[in-house]
């Protein structure tokens, strides 16, 4: 199945919001115990973060976790 302009859009978004996460995550000092309670998710999910794992993430999700660490969408 070929993807469409818009889903081909929502999958460059979220890699690019990944991207300022990952990138975010560099920066602090945080561990990823307190990065997951800030973004309100899971250990195992900023791990996924960190690696890149950008298909286990919704555009929202990853918008909501962008705005607790207080990136400009």
């Amino acid at each position: 199945m070929e993807e469409t302009r818009e889903e081909a859009e929502r999958r460059i978004l979220r890699a690019h919001l990944v991207s300022a996460l990952k990138r975010y995550l560099e920066r602090t000092d945080l561990s990823q115990a307190e990065v997951a309670k800030l973004f309100g998710v899971s250990q195992a999910l900023v791990s996924d973060l960190k690696r890149g794992k950008v298909n286990l993430f919704g555009l929202d999700a990853l918008v909501t976790m962008a705005a607790a660490a207080g990136l400009h969408v």
